[in-house]
């Protein structure tokens, strides 16, 4: 049984289509699609139209050229391919806004700053991003990532609603499971199962009281000079992801922040700032600018208390130290995590790490973060990892930690006892699949939709050209 999530997955485009480059890729589609007509004068002339949006021409091009950008292989995608995509991501865009689920100017402007500035690193700098996107200028650039994310979440949105509420029953993925023949059951790749010791240096007490300090001057600015918070958290904020954006989030109860920042968050009225918080990344403060429901949009600014290298070397030498009592046989590595370890989320787990996709305990090798991996890579089975640090991306405070592999798992058929997780994924992937099938039959017949006569004879998944 073949499982796909053709038209569920949204391609996340994050370049820009180059004008020349649309001209060289669209010979090269040309020739490779067999749809298309050896003799045909391509025009940048409208592809489709979806309900109120339409397709062009070039958008095809630009699409496969942000394909290339991003590194993915396109040695089978077709122009007929693209299309059908194209045409789902605005379908779903159009019923989005039929049905309210509507996304801010500043939700899709902060998704822009943050890809800007990822993008402008990335290059080099600004000026070298904009001649690389052949723009004139930024207010362009601008224009055309706007109407590309706002599209994408939009599209988002809506395929979430529909897959939402679907769950699969025990016995659906038991089903699922012994329909497939068993010559054709998935093969999983050798897998890992990790644990760790981890060791978090904390700042001392007067470098918290400094951040503290600091933030309330700048509440207090705020709430009685009229100061700009979001030019604030442009200067003092060092949360990455949002200080670009001047510290913006929109968020709500179901957001996936950590819960003392949610609760703060949720207990102020439109226009407050909160006192200064402590949570696992550093001290925040709170802006409420927006309250819509039950979404709220809001800007924070995050300060992190300086961690001295003599904090980072005692955390050295406890973990060095728990080492080696495991070693000597003092302590089991699970019991050593349970009494040592400062990571709430895996010590009283024998300090076994879960993976985030599905909360299993086991990694498959091929699909590990390649950071993860490459901590763990060399080690014999019940070695234990001298002390590694790892950084926090965020710019949060560094953790120190040892780590073990518990278990090896070989590639294997899969077997639903032991496998039943990734099983039930799949099952639920696949009843996924067909709630969006279903929803995309249906719309089809009940919106506008028009395809051009060059375009007309492509083989699509859906049914566009409606008879």
């Amino acid at each position: 049984m073949k499982i796909t999530t053709n038209g569920f997955l949204v391609l996340a485009f994050m370049g820009l289509a180059l004008t020349a480059q649309a001209q060289e890729t669209d010979e090269a589609l040309a020739s490779k699609d067999t749809t298309a007509s050896a003799n045909r004068v391509k025009l940048d002339g409208i592809a489709a139209v979806i309900g109120d949006y339409v397709i062009l021409e070039s958008d095809i091009d630009k699409t496969l050229i942000d394909l290339q950008n991003q590194g993915a292989s396109t040695e089978d995608v077709t122009r007929c391919g693209l299309l059908g995509k194209l045409m789902e991501d605005r379908l779903y865009a159009h019923q989005a806004v039929q049905d309210s689920l509507l996304v801010s100017d500043d939700q899709v402007n902060a998704q822009s700053d943050a890809q800007i500035q990822q993008l402008s690193q990335q290059i080099g700098s600004v000026e070298k991003m904009l001649r690389y996107y052949k723009k004139p200028d930024m207010e362009s650039f601008r224009e055309e990532l706007f109407e590309i994310n706002k599209l994408r979440m939009l599209s988002e949105q809506m395929q979430s609603k529909i897959v939402k509420e679907i769950e699969v029953t025990p016995e659906e993925v038991r089903q699922f499971f012994y329909r497939i023949p068993e010559d054709e059951r998935p093969v999983f790749g050798a897998e890992l199962e990790i644990a760790q010791i981890v060791k978090q240096p904390e700042a001392p007490e007067e470098e918290k009281q400094k951040v503290i300090n600091t933030l309330k001057e700048i509440r207090q600015d705020v709430v009685e000079n009229d100061g700009n918070f979001r030019v604030k958290a442009i200067l003092h904020s060092q949360d990455p992801a949002s200080r670009p954006n001047g510290g913006f989030y929109s968020i709500t109860k179901e957001t996936g922040f950590v819960k003392e920042f949610k609760d703060v968050a949720f207990s102020l009225r439109e226009g407050e700032v909160s006192e200064p918080f402590e949570t696992i990344f550093g001290y925040h403060i709170i802006f409420v600018e927006k309250i819509r429901g039950q979404e709220r949009d809001i800007r924070h600014i995050l300060m992190i208390p300086e961690i001295p290298q003599s904090a980072i070397d005692k955390a050295m030498a406890e973990l060095d130290s728990i080492r080696q009592q495991v070693l000597d046989g003092k302590y089991t590595f699970a019991d050593a995590a349970l009494n040592f370890s400062d990571e709430k989320e895996t010590k009283f787990d024998g300090g076994l790490l879960r993976n985030p996709v599905n909360f299993d305990s086991r990694f498959e090798l091929t699909k590990m973060d390649p950071s993860l991996y490459n901590q763990v890579r060399n080690l014999k089975d019940e070695e234990i990892s001298r002390p590694i640090r790892e950084d926090d991306p965020r710019g949060g405070a560094p953790k120190l930690k040892i780590m073990k592999i518990s278990n090896r798992y070989d590639e294997h058929k899969a077997d639903f006892a032991k496998d039943y997780l990734k099983i039930q994924e799949l099952a639920l992937r696949e009843k996924q699949f067909k709630a969006i099938k279903e929803w995309m039959n249906e719309h089809i017949e009940d919106t506008y939709i028009h395809v051009n006569e060059y375009n007309r004879s492509c083989d699509f998944a859906n049914n566009w050209v409606k008879e």
